[in-house]
């Protein structure tokens, strides 16, 4: 019988990873499959409320001495530069930074009571300026600090999370559940999120001749109790026909995080079960 072996360049064994909204439902995803597979991970979000439950979940299977968890406002630069320097207390130094940290508007059966639902022309500005603080100038900010460590260092990787409606718009009949009342994915959240893939492009050409690479992840449709006249509208619409399971992404990342992935930057990896495909 033939024995096969994972190929050493996918390992992030040892890798120093900061996650940014890591109490999110991609955060706590990746989080866990990265200390799972030997990485030291930083754990950093703004919602404390549920700090202490992912803390004991975490702490009964790996040692303290392989994550931090920190409170991290990244629209604040004392928040963004104390982050920092707990890290590099404690590891040493910064091998990648997953940018996931953001606003949505999402259509869960928790959060679809919160969107807002003004059309286009009467969207509050208010919101808007919300999201481009957290999605735009935040994800700039927290960058900022993290670059200054790694030209440091002479090497670092550099993962954005974007959007599916950072390449496309949204197609509003997914919102459509046949009720009469039509529901809408706001102008702030794909506002925000389209200056990704070209901050992506930025920073790759910026420091590719200082060892740092910077690529992204487009995700879209990750399944969390969503109602069923939404699986429905979601399944008609996508070539697969289902919405991503979060274990899903977790190959994406683990690829882009590791030394398989070195001759990558400025790309942008489509995890979208084929909804900009057509």
């Amino acid at each position: 019988m033939n024995t096969y072996h994972t190929h050493v360049s996918l390992s992030i064994a040892d890798k120093v990873i900061l996650i940014t909204g890591a109490y999110g439902l991609i955060g706590q995803t990746i989080a866990s499959a990265f200390l799972a597979q030997g990485a030291f991970v930083i754990l950093a979000d703004i919602d404390e409320s549920k700090q202490n439950k992912i803390e004991n979940e975490i702490s009964r299977n790996f040692p303290a001495s392989q994550f931090l968890f920190q409170k991290l406002d990244i629209t604040d630069k004392k928040s963004c530069e104390q982050t920092m320097t707990a890290i590099i207390q404690k590891f040493g130094r910064l091998d990648v930074l997953i940018n996931n940290a953001g606003l949505d508007a999402k259509f869960d059966k928790e959060s679809s009571k919160k969107v807002n639902q003004s059309r286009f022309e009467n969207y509050p500005t208010d919101l808007l300026q919300k999201s481009v603080d957290i999605n735009l100038t935040g994800t700039i900010l927290i960058t900022q600090y993290a670059c200054k460590q790694m030209i440091k260092q002479k090497s670092g990787n550099i993962i954005n999370v974007a959007s599916t409606y950072s390449v496309v718009s949204p197609n509003q009949n997914l919102y459509d559940f046949g009720d009469g009342n039509q529901n809408y994915k706001p102008i702030d959240y794909v506002a925000s999120k389209s200056f990704v893939p070209n901050f992506t492009r930025y920073l790759a050409s910026f420091y590719a001749r200082e060892g740092i690479r910077c690529n992204a992840v487009v995700p879209h449709g990750i399944y969390n109790d969503h109602d069923e006249a939404f699986l429905k509208n979601f399944a008609q619409l996508s070539p697969l026909g289902r919405m991503c399971d979060r274990e899903e992404l977790i190959g994406p990342f683990t690829f882009l995080a590791s030394n398989a992935s070195t001759y990558m930057t400025g790309s942008l990896l489509t995890v979208d079960g084929g909804w900009t495909a057509w």
